[in-house]
């Protein structure tokens, strides 16, 4: 049985058997659960049809959060990206925006998400595997293994960190969110374990120190679209990686520097919404909104 405490043992496991992550972290996860591997990955598939579905419904132009603070913003980038040509970012990444706003609007308005790993951070994965899927043909089988690949990566970092912004802030949720995508997609693209970890380290680095502060305690402004800025990390850190580029500090050191900055923040940082943007004056105002004047 595997102890996911470090991201160097996984990648030694997986070397040391001559399989990939994703192989390693379905036939642990058989194991333990006394279930065939089919009938794990099966599991997973399920969840990968929420992601894509979600992707879908969150698209509604007339969907809003139950809060009315938000709603349609990955209609929007998705209807920019066709009448702009794809925009700045390209056709594809400015689709994988739209994707991970509308998975992160249909989780504002109390649709069915997958927490990946938490409900902040819903929408990097499907943002970047979903686009693999339905944008580059990747096969579907191979995007659900990846997914196990990006599982086991986050298991590392509840172990030895922890995913929940507020215990670590938001580079716990949206940093690790970006670290397991960028895992998976390099896996997806043929890479090795190493190339893996290397990709998962520069996505952790990447958004080090970010801080969890939620407009009125909501996760929604700014959470939505820190999901984008997470989508094109996990691909950029991916592409790093795949080229050869390593971040020099290791996967582990990279999740141990995110638990000490995390545990560093205040806990105005730490999904209070006592600072940041949620203290701003239209933070406090947006509050008041929602939920009238505090006494």
């Amino acid at each position: 049985m595997i102890k996911y405490d470090s991201i160097a043992a996984l990648v030694r496991e997986a070397g040391a058997r001559g399989m990939k992550i994703s192989e390693l972290c379905l036939a642990d996860q058989a194991e333990e659960l006394g279930h065939t591997e089919e009938e794990v990955f099966r599991h997973m598939e399920e969840s990968f049809d929420v992601m894509v579905e979600s992707t879908v419904r969150g698209q509604d132009p007339d969907m809003r959060s139950t809060s009315g603070l938000t709603g349609g913003e990955g209609y929007k980038m998705m209807r920019y990206a066709t009448e702009r040509s794809g925009g700045l970012s390209g056709g594809f990444m400015t689709r994988a925006m739209s994707r991970a706003m509308a998975v992160s609007n249909c989780n504002a308005a109390m649709g069915r998400i997958v927490a990946a790993p938490t409900a902040g951070s819903c929408g990097i994965l499907p943002g970047c595997l979903v686009s693999m899927y339905e944008e580059k043909r990747a096969e579907k089988r191979d995007i659900v293994l990846s997914l196990f690949t990006a599982g086991a990566f986050g298991m590392v970092v509840a172990e030895k960190a922890s995913v929940a912004g507020a215990q670590g802030g938001c580079q716990a949720e949206c940093g690790s969110a970006a670290g397991m995508a960028a895992a998976a997609l390099v896996e997806l693209m043929g890479g090795n374990p190493e190339r893996c970890a290397a990709a998962f380290g520069m996505a952790i680095a990447n958004q080090l120190g970010l801080v969890c502060d939620p407009v009125a305690g909501l996760v929604e402004i700014p959470c939505i679209k820190r999901n984008v800025a997470g989508v094109m990390i996990a691909f950029s850190s991916a592409d790093m990686a795949l080229s050869g580029i390593d971040l020099k500090i290791p996967a582990d050191e990279c999740i141990d520097a995110m638990r000490e900055v995390g545990e560093s923040l205040p806990e105005s940082l730490k999904e209070t919404a006592g600072g940041g943007l949620a203290a701003t004056p239209t933070g406090r105002r947006l509050r008041e909104q929602v939920f009238g004047k505090q006494e």
